[in-house]
C-alpha cells in the first residue's frame, strides 16, 4: 500500500483483511508511513495522515506517535488543520500527559478568535479533556464567553463551565452571576446548558444552593411555556416541546425544593400541571412524567400531590415496557413507609408482577410485595407469597422465604396460622431458608402449648411424604422426640385421626437416620429423637437402646458421641433417664442476637445452657465439662449427681456430670476443672440506630473465634446487611457464613457474624469492618477499626 492512499482506502484495505493477522499487517504499514510523513518539515497531507490516525486508534491499535502533531495541528492558522487537531486532541490526550499543557496558549488564543467556530472547538476540547490547571488558567476566558451575546458561543461556554466546577470546586463562585443571567435567554440549547451549570453549583455548594432559591419563579416561568407552548418543529419530540430541557429543569427543581417549604410551595402547581397534561402514551413523555414524580416525592409537597405522584407509578406498573415497571416499582419502595396507604391502592398490580418474565421486575415486586404486607392483608398477601415462592427462581428464593418469615413473625393473625405458614416454606423451599429458622421455628411451638398435638401430627405426616427438606426434617424429628405420647395417642381434634404404632414412629426416624439425604445434624435430630420416644413408649425399648448402640461406632464424631452418652444412660444412668429425657419446657426468647449459627449445618450452639435445644450437646467452649463428661462416661466413682427438676428438663443428649472431677483427675492430684469465662461484649460501633457489638473466645495460644453481633434500634428495616473484615498481612482470617442480611427494625432480631482468626507471629492484632446496608430504598456503607478484643492478653498478641 502506498503511504497516500485516502482514508477510505485504508478503511476498504483493514475491512477485507481475512485474518486479524493480515489487518495488523495493513495497519503496521500504513502507520510506518504515517510515522514517516509526520517526521517530514513540509507535510501538506497532515489532516489527512492524522485523520487515518485516529481510525487506527479506534480500532484499538497504539497511536500515541501523534500525539506531537496534535499540539502542531491545534496551533495551525488553517480552520481544516485545527479542527482535526482538536478532534485528536480529545481522543488522544487526556489531563494526565505533559503533552496536554503544551496546547493550554493554544486554546487560550481560540477563546480570543473572532470566528466562533474556531472559539467552538476550543470549548470542545477544554470541557473534554481540560486538567485542573488548565481549569485554573482557563476559566476567566470561560466567564467572559458566558457574558457574549452570540447564543452559540453561550451554549458551548455553559458546558465547558460545568467541567470546570466538577474539575475545581473552588471556581463555582466565579460563574454564579453569569448562569442566573442565562436564565433569561430564548435559545433552548442555552438555557439547557444554563440549568446543568446551576444544577452542578447548587450540588456542590449550600450557601450557592440558597442563592439559587430565589430563581425557582423563573425555573417555573420556563417551564409553564413549555408544557403550554404549541408545538414547535424545532423542539417538539413526539408530541411533548423539548423534553430533554423539561427533565433537567425538573432535576434542577427538585434540588432547590428539598427541604424547603417557600420554593416546595412556589413549583406544586407547576408539578400537578405536568402531571396531569403530560401524555403518557410515549416514552418521552413518561420520561417527563417520572421525573415529575421524583420531584415530588423529594420536596414537602402538598399530600394530594403525593397521591397523583403515587397514582402515575401506578399506571407505570401496566405498561408494557418493562423498564418502565422497573423504575416505578424502585420508586414505589423508596415512599412505601411514607405513603403506605396510597401505595396499598396499587397492591394488586404489584402482586401481578411477580408473574413477570424478567428476573429483576420479579425481585423489585417481591421487594414491594413485602413492604405492602400488614395485619389487614396478611392473609391475602401471604397467599400470593406462596403461590409466588412455590415457582421464583432459585435465586429469589431465599429472599422470599426470609420475607414471609419475618411478616408472618409480625403479624401472624394466630398462632395456628403462623406455624401453618412456616411449615409451608419448610416443605416448598427448605434448602433455601437460613440457619435461624429451626430454633426459631421450635421456640413458636414449643410456646403453643394447645397445638402440640396438631403440629406433631402434621409434622409427622410431612415427613413420610419427603424427607429431602433438611430444615422440615429437623423440626419434625424435634416434635417427634418432644410430643411423640401425643402422636401416638392418635386423639387431635384438629386434623384427621390416624392410628400411629410405635413402630410406624420409629421406622420413620431409622428412615431419616440412614438417609442419604440427611445431614449430620440431621442425624443428631434424629438420635436424640429416638432416644427421648424410649421415655415415651413402653413395647419398643430394646429397639431403640439397639439403634442407639449401632451408633456408637458411627464415623461422624458428633453423633458417635451422643449415641455413646446415650448408652451411658441406658446403662449406668437408667434411673435417670426418664428425668433427663422429659419434655422441654417452654422456650423462652433469647436477648436477641445471641444464637451462633454454624454455616456447615452443625447444630446451633445456645449462650445459655438452659435453653439449649433438643439434639444439642454442650458447647465446645467448655472443655473442663467435656473431661467431666467423658470421665462419666468411663466410669467415675462416687454416687452420681441427682439432677434437680431445672437440670431434669435439659435437652437430651446432655451428658451426666459425675462430682468434682471424676478419677482421672484425682489420679493427677485432685485437680477441679475451673469452667472458662467469656469475655464480655464490648459495643464498637453506634450510629444511625445500628449498632454492633463485638465478644471473644481463645480458642489456642494462637487461635481466636470474634463473635460480631448487628443490631437496629431505628424505625426502618434493615437489608442487605453486610460486613466485611480485614486484619494485618499476618494474621489469617476466615469469616463464617452470616445468620442473615436482614434486621428488623426496633430490635426484633439480630445479625451474627462469626470470624476466625490465627495469628501465629503474635502480632498487635487489628481489625478493620466494613458495614453495608440498605434502607428505605438507600445504600449506607461505613467502616470502623477495631484495636481492643475483650478478655485477650494484649502482651500475647
Amino acid at each position: 500500500m502506498s503511504p497516500s492512499v485516502p482514508l477510505q482506502e485504508m478503511i476498504r484495505a483493514i475491512r477485507s483483511a481475512r485474518t486479524q493477522c493480515e489487518e495488523r499487517g495493513v495497519i503496521q504499514r500504513e502507520c510506518a508511513a504515517i510515522r514517516a510523513q509526520f517526521r517530514q518539515a513540509d507535510n501538506g497531507g497532515r489532516s489527512h495522515n492524522l485523520a487515518k490516525l485516529l481510525y487506527v486508534h479506534m480500532l484499538g491499535y497504539p497511536a500515541h506517535f501523534g500525539q506531537m502533531e496534535c499540539v502542531r495541528m491545534i496551533a495551525s492558522p488553517r480552520y481544516s488543520e485545527k479542527r482535526v487537531g482538536y478532534l485528536g486532541a480529545m481522543m488522544l490526550l487526556d489531563e494526565k500527559q505533559d503533552a496536554s499543557l503544551l496546547i493550554t496558549n493554544s486554546i487560550k488564543n481560540d477563546l480570543a478568535h473572532s470566528s466562533q467556530y474556531v472559539q467552538s472547538l476550543a470549548l470542545c476540547t477544554l470541557a473534554c479533556m481540560g486538567s485542573a490547571e488548565m481549569c485554573r488558567d482557563l476559566a476567566p476566558e470561560i466567564e467572559r464567553l458566558l457574558r457574549a451575546s452570540n447564543s452559540y458561543i453561550k451554549k458551548k461556554a455553559a458546558l465547558c463551565a460545568v467541567h470546570i466546577v466538577r474539575k475545581v470546586h473552588d471556581l463555582g463562585e466565579m460563574f454564579a452571576p453569569a448562569a442566573r443571567g442565562l436564565l433569561a435567554e430564548k435559545n433552548h440549547g442555552v438555557l439547557h446548558g444554563a440549568v446543568v451549570l446551576i444544577t452542578e453549583l447548587c450540588e456542590r455548594n449550600p450557601e450557592t444552593l440558597e442563592r439559587f432559591r430565589k430563581t425557582v419563579p423563573d425555573l417555573v416561568q420556563i417551564m409553564k411555556g413549555l408544557v403550554i407552548s404549541g408545538y414547535s418543529p424545532e423542539h417538539d419530540v413526539a408530541g411533548i416541546s423539548d423534553p430533554f430541557l423539561q427533565v433537567r429543569i425538573l432535576r434542577l427543581l427538585r434540588i432547590l425544593g428539598r427541604n424547603n417549604e417557600t420554593a416546595s410551595d412556589a413549583m406544586n402547581d407547576l408539578l400537578a400541571q405536568v402531571a396531569t397534561n403530560t401524555d403518557s402514551t410515549k416514552t418521552v413523555g413518561n420520561a417527563v412524567l417520572y421525573e415529575t414524580v421524583l420531584t415530588v416525592l423529594d420536596i414537602k409537597s402538598e399530600s394530594g400531590l403525593r397521591v397523583l405522584a403515587v397514582n402515575i407509578l401506578g399506571r407505570f406498573l401496566l405498561n408494557n415496557d418493562r423498564n418502565i415497571r422497573y423504575i416505578a416499582m424502585t420508586s414505589l419502595q423508596k415512599i412505601v413507609g411514607t405513603d403506605h396507604t396510597a401505595v396499598q391502592r396499587h397492591r394488586g398490580t404489584i402482586v401481578d408482577c411477580l408473574k413477570d418474565q424478567d428476573a429483576s421486575v420479579k425481585r423489585r415486586a417481591l421487594e414491594l410485595s413485602l413492604a405492602l404486607v400488614s395485619a389487614s392483608n396478611i392473609r391475602s398477601m401471604m397467599k400470593e407469597l406462596l403461590i409466588f415462592l412455590s415457582s421464583c427462581p432459585a435465586e429469589l428464593r431465599s429472599n422470599a422465604a426470609s420475607g414471609i418469615f419475618n411478616a408472618a413473625e409480625r403479624y401472624a393473625p394466630s398462632q395456628r396460622w403462623h406455624i401453618d405458614t412456616i411449615l409451608h416454606v419448610l416443605t416448598t423451599a427448605g434448602g433455601d431458608v437460613r440457619d435461624e429458622t429451626v430454633p426459631n421455628l421450635i421456640q413458636l411451638i414449643t410456646n403453643a402449648s394447645e397445638l402440640h398435638c396438631y403440629t406433631v401430627h402434621k409434622l409427622y405426616r410431612a415427613v413420610l411424604t419427603d424427607i429431602s427438606q433438611q430444615p422440615l426434617v429437623q423440626v419434625a424429628c424435634w416434635c417427634i422426640g418432644e410430643y411423640g405420647d401425643l402422636l401416638l395417642r392418635g386423639e387431635c381434634q384438629d386434623t384427621e385421626p390416624v392410628q400411629v404404632t410405635e413402630d410406624d414412629v420409629l421406622d420413620a426416624l431409622e428412615t431419616v437416620l440412614q438417609s442419604h439425604m440427611s445431614s449430620p445434624a440431621t442425624r443428631g435430630f434424629a438420635l436424640t429423637a429416638t432416644m427421648k420416644l424410649s421415655t415415651r413408649i413402653t413395647d419398643n425399648v430394646d429397639r431403640i437402646r439397639s439403634i442407639v448402640s449401632i451408633y456408637g461406632s458411627c464415623i461422624d464424631v458428633e453423633l458417635q458421641q451422643r449415641a455413646v452418652e446415650y448408652n451411658a444412660l441406658f446403662k449406668k444412668y437408667d434411673h435417670m433417664r426418664a428425668a433427663v429425657l422429659e419434655r422441654m419446657p417452654v422456650i423462652e426468647k433469647n436477648s436477641p442476637g445471641h444464637t451462633n449459627g454454624e454455616s456447615t449445618g452443625d447444630t446451633i450452639k445456645e449462650i445459655q445452657p438452659a435453653k439449649v435445644k433438643q439434639g444439642e450437646l454442650l458447647p465446645p467452649q467448655q472443655p473442663a465439662n467435656q473431661v467431666c463428661d467423658l470421665l462419666d462416661l468411663l466410669g467415675g466413682s462416687g454416687e452420681p449427681l441427682q439432677p434437680s427438676p431445672a437440670q431434669g428438663s435439659v435437652a437430651p443428649g446432655l451428658p451426666i456430670i459425675s462430682p468434682a472431677g471424676g478419677d482421672l483427675l484425682d489420679l493427677l492430684g485432685g485437680l477441679e476443672p475451673t469452667p472458662v469465662a467469656s469475655a464480655p461484649a464490648v459495643t464498637v460501633y453506634e450510629k444511625s440506630g445500628v449498632t454492633l457489638t463485638l465478644s471473644c473466645e481463645k480458642q489456642s495460644d494462637s487461635g481466636l473465634t470474634v463473635t460480631l453481633t448487628a443490631s437496629n434500634s431505628s424505625d426502618s428495616d434493615i437489608s442487605s446487611f453486610t460486613l466485611q473484615a480485614a486484619v494485618p498481612k499476618s494474621v489469617q482470617l476466615h469469616m463464617k457464613a452470616p445468620s442473615g442480611d436482614f434486621l428488623p427494625a426496633q430490635g426484633a432480631a439480630k445479625v451474627t457474624q462469626m470470624v476466625v482468626l490465627n495469628n501465629p507471629n503474635k502480632v498487635n492484632l487489628k481489625m478493620r469492618v466494613r458495614i453495608s446496608y440498605t434502607t428505605q430504598g438507600s445504600g449506607f456503607q461505613d467502616t470502623v477499626q477495631i484495636d481492643y478484643f475483650p478478655g485477650l492478653n494484649a502482651a500475647s498478641h
